[in-house]
């Protein structure tokens, strides 16, 4: 696994690091690395993003089976106005 040394870290970024994993009760590397996972994007999580949204559009285009179980909503108001 690659190895990724930072210098020269800002102090008030360091210390909000720090006080964070402490928080965490995680190691520094540990508390950096997931931050770098939860805001970072790899090749395969954008695949399955765009995946995902063709997927979604394709469903989302079609028309409904059926109309449903359901009363239109103008059959909701007039019912709700005749109690």
């Amino acid at each position: 696994m690659p190895t990724l040394y930072v210098e020269n870290v800002p102090k008030p970024l360091y210390e909000a690091l720090r006080d964070r994993a402490k928080k965490n009760r995680k190691s520094m590397a540990a508390e950096v690395l997931e931050l770098l996972e939860q805001n970072l994007t790899t090749a395969d999580e954008l695949r399955a993003r765009r995946e995902f949204a063709r997927r979604m559009k394709e469903l989302s285009s079609r028309p409904p089976a059926t109309a449903g179980p359901f009363p239109s909503v103008e059959e909701m108001i007039r019912e709700d106005r005749e109690r």
